[in-house]
């Protein structure tokens, strides 16, 4: 009979061992006791409302009840598969080669270790772990008389109860950890307790998991670091201007517009990967919206004052270069904003943007893909009864939700690497932006959440109005280049597609592989991905996708080249401080230095 092979147990010192799982079960329990207190006196978050989430389920299962011939088959399905695992696993135990009955998907880093094929027990563990999953994920999809956006809750919230209940989640179930453990005798179980303590304290009573290490980065010095100025700023933004790097520039400026859910800094991480600093090397006069990390003093700023923002922003760069005509681009809901800045500006006979590129950027709102969970009156209700309270949402609270899409990479993970091993996270500049929150203005997240993904008015002529103007987006005659990722859960690629049908002027569409920062930050000296493209924009998504032809490498070169017939000449390069606009500062500038627990004022 063949022995499953068993956790190296030659060096542990049995006696070390009991006292720090001692240590541990002491120090588990008081942590537990402090965490509840904290939840008590701090409150749940409106975004993950255990009452609205019960209320989803209890739906299902009403349905369920009316028709229960799908349970019940989901049952007899379960059981037959798991009587063939306990035979698989007995055949196994007897020394025959099986089959497993069911593996994990393509990409599933969670079983890497080898003991989870070659150890009969994990293996068993594993498969009885996934049939399980398989069968609660089958038995709620395509419920009969579900609403859709209430199937789509059930599902999500499903996948997440699947996820968190991984043998890789828990120690014991964890070879890799229990290896660990026996080596270690113990001492990774107190780091990890250590670790979860630092990460509480640092989310004032909330879990803020650690993605990175926190010192190892520092925005001007070894991330944000391109050389430039800050020669413009205001309540709301920092107006960055690059150093040039080549003696002749383009004759029109190029303005990035960058979301203010993040930080601008995800375009210039570090020289390798910073799409600043290509954009700089290429010959272009480069400048950068650095938002303000708003608190309660600026709790009424809306959606407007963030417009008007952006269209002082190119005011700047007029009085700072002596050019009105410039180029642009926008991110995420930086290019959302940039496409109601520029209906804004059509509204007004201006057309000083001579074209636009849009990153991931939605426009037309009705698939949000996942996000929708989080879309409904009762949620926007309670979130913004709390944003009235304290004048912003948390930037804590839009970065748990984000890390939700991708549960397993961006908490289970670090919940075993940090608190199971007891392993400090590693250096990793893009999981350290992704940890660096911005805090949303009260008033501004309340109309982009309910006249933008709730009511869907931006894709309406004039169903937004912006500063008094009703703007349309027809009216745009701007070329615009819309660049969106396949594999992107916050603004999926079919959605973000249908900019190409809103907008009145020339347009392009390319599809890069990955997701919504990978896809978009691919450097030009990357062969990772590859991208799509196709010259027509048909109304379907599908249609443009069937025609498309794959390229290889990075998509950064293909818009250079669909960029430059609007560049214009060139000319002279122009250093930051030469125009009528006087450095206020270096860059990165003080307000991307402003953390989540810090004040908009010193």
């Amino acid at each position: 009979m063949a022995t499953p092979s068993a956790p190296d147990l030659k060096n542990v010192d049995f006696n070390k061992l009991a006292q720090n799982l001692s240590k541990v079960v002491e120090q588990s329990q008081r942590l537990l006791q402090d965490y509840l207190k904290r939840q008590q006196q701090g409150g749940s978050s409106p975004l993950i409302d255990p009452a609205i989430i019960g209320k989803s389920f209890q739906e299902l299962f009403q349905q369920l009840l009316k028709n229960p011939d799908k349970l019940i088959q989901a049952q007899v399905d379960f059981w037959k598969n798991y009587l063939d695992l306990w035979q698989h696993a007995s055949r196994r135990m007897l020394g025959e080669e099986t089959q497993p009955v069911i593996k994990p998907e393509l990409g599933d880093k969670r079983f890497k270790d080898e003991q989870w094929a070659e150890n009969v027990v994990f293996d068993f563990i594993k498969q009885s772990y996934l049939l399980a999953a398989d069968s609660l994920q089958s038995a709620v999809q395509d419920v009969e008389g579900l609403d859709e956006k209430t199937a789509r809750k059930v599902q999500f919230y499903t996948r997440q109860f699947v996820d968190a209940m991984a043998p890789t989640n828990f120690a014991l179930t964890n070879p890799t950890v229990l290896q660990a453990t026996f080596d270690s005798n113990g001492e990774n179980l107190l780091k990890g307790l250590q670790n979860m303590l630092n990460d509480l304290e640092r989310g004032r009573g909330q879990l803020q998991i650690r993605m990175t290490d926190l010192e190892a980065f520092k925005p001007g010095e070894n991330i944000a670091s391109t050389p430039g100025k800050v020669i413009f700023q205001n309540e709301l933004l920092q107006l960055i201007q690059y150093d040039p790097t080549t003696p002749t520039v383009y004759q029109r400026p190029f303005l990035f517009v960058a979301p203010w859910i993040n930080k601008f800094y995800i375009m210039d991480l570090r020289p390798k990967n910073s799409m600043v600093k290509w954009m700089v090397d290429q010959g272009f006069t480069v400048f950068m919206t650095s938002w303000i990390n708003p608190d309660e003093r600026l709790a009424e700023k809306s959606f407007d004052d963030y417009m008007l923002a952006c269209a002082a922003a190119m005011d700047a760069i007029e009085q700072a270069t002596g050019e009105r005509e410039i180029n642009t681009a926008g991110y995420c809901l930086g290019g959302t904003l940039l496409l109601s800045t520029l209906a804004y500006l059509a509204a007004q006979g201006d057309d000083r943007v001579k074209s636009a590129i849009c990153f991931a950027c939605m426009t037309d709102f009705s698939e949000p893909g996942e996000l929708e969970v989080f879309i409904d009156e009762e949620i926007i209700s309670l979130l913004e009864k709390q944003m009235g309270e304290q004048g912003y949402l948390d930037g804590s609270q839009m970065a748990g939700v984000f890390s939700m899409l991708r549960a397993n990479d961006l908490i289970w993970y670090f919940v075993v690497n940090n608190y199971l091993l007891g392993k400090d996270p590693y250096p990793f500049d893009l999981l350290y932006w992704n940890s660096d929150s911005t805090r949303m203005p009260k008033a501004m997240h309340s109309f982009y959440l309910r006249n933008m993904y709730q009511n869907n008015l931006l894709r309406e002529p004039g169903g937004i109005t912006l500063a008094g103007t009703p703007i349309d987006l027809r009216n745009i005659k701007t070329p615009v280049y819309f660049l969106s990722a396949s594999e992107d859960h916050i603004a999926p690629w079919t959605s973000t597609y249908a900019g190409t049908q809103l907008v009145g002027g020339p347009v392009k569409f390319v599809l890069s592989g990955s997701g919504h920062i990978a896809g978009v930050i691919n450097p030009a000296t990357s062969d990772k991905y590859g991208y799509w493209t196709n010259p027509d924009a048909p109304p379907n998504p599908e249609d443009w996708q069937k025609n498309a032809v794959k390229q290889e490498g990075s998509w950064w070169p293909d818009w250079l080249e669909w960029l430059k017939p609007n560049a214009g000449p060139q000319v002279p390069a122009r250093t930051p401080g030469v125009g009528k606009l006087k450095p206020v500062e270096d860059a990165p500038g003080s307000y991307v230095k402003m953390r989540y627990d810090q004040s908009v004022r010193k």
